[in-house]
């Protein structure tokens, strides 16, 4: 298997009770080259000070911490500079409240050895989310069935936030032009990475909703998402994307 330094971002707000347990399943997997960067949008029950804590035992841990909440993708922007200016090669998204499970690492690991992006997929054989309510559920799986007809991007799950992409990937997408959130983030990432040829693999994830915590969805994230497939479909039929 190809080797290289890995890093998994992870954007925090009010995650105390998430992240030390994330951090311990993650460690626990025993991959020598992966560190952990934790960007904390100055989150008011004292994740960042969990964080440091956790610092002093394990030096793999990363901080960045910032002045207020700036959303998702500006966190994910931030992370994406940090890592390609420290030298890694493979680089993660992934969520801080155990929705996504850091076990299923290994698999995305091997199944970019192949493709430049990996995409950990909830559709991509029937519905794979836990204790989802049945509302939120069908906007999703029709949020992805939206953004696929609008774009064409060829993926079962345009929006999800499990991801790994190689350096190059990254290297190759003007970070400073991206400034949307949430899905609308996931969505333009896929969709740069796809126009400009890279391989996309999807694999199969059961996605949990959190244990603990609130969640961070709101109807902004879903009227910029649904905004944003139309103004790249047309930035497509110009080559502006």
């Amino acid at each position: 298997m190809e080797h290289g330094k890995i890093l998994v971002i992870i954007p925090t707000y009010n995650e105390r009770e998430n992240i030390p347990k994330v951090l311990d399943i993650v460690f626990g997997l025993n991959i020598p080259e992966l560190d952990v960067l934790i960007i904390d949008d100055n989150s008011p029950d004292g994740t960042a000070e969990v964080v440091k804590e956790y610092q002093q035992q394990n030096p793999r841990v990363k901080l960045l911490q910032r002045p207020g909440k700036m959303g998702l993708g500006t966190a994910y922007i931030e992370g994406f500079k940090y890592a390609l200016a420290h030298g890694y090669e493979f680089i993660f998204e992934m969520d801080a409240d155990l929705s996504h499970d850091p076990k299923d690492i290994p698999r995305f690991l091997e199944a970019i050895q192949d493709a430049d992006v990996v995409i950990g997929s909830r559709y991509l054989r029937g519905v794979n989310v836990i204790n989802w309510p049945l509302r939120r559920l069908f906007l999703s799986v029709m949020a992805n069935k939206y953004t696929k007809f609008v774009t064409g991007l060829p993926l079962e799950d345009s929006t999800g936030g499990f991801k790994c992409f190689r350096r190059k990937v990254l290297e190759a997408i003007p970070l400073d032009e991206i400034h949307s959130n949430g899905y609308a983030f996931q969505i333009e990432l896929n969709f740069k990475a796809w126009k400009r040829g890279f391989r996309i693999k999807e694999i199969p994830i059961i996605f949990y909703d959190r244990t603990a915590g609130k969640s961070k969805m709101s109807k902004t994230i879903i009227f910029e998402a649904a905004f944003l497939v139309w103004k790249l479909r047309f930035l497509s039929m110009f080559g502006k994307y």
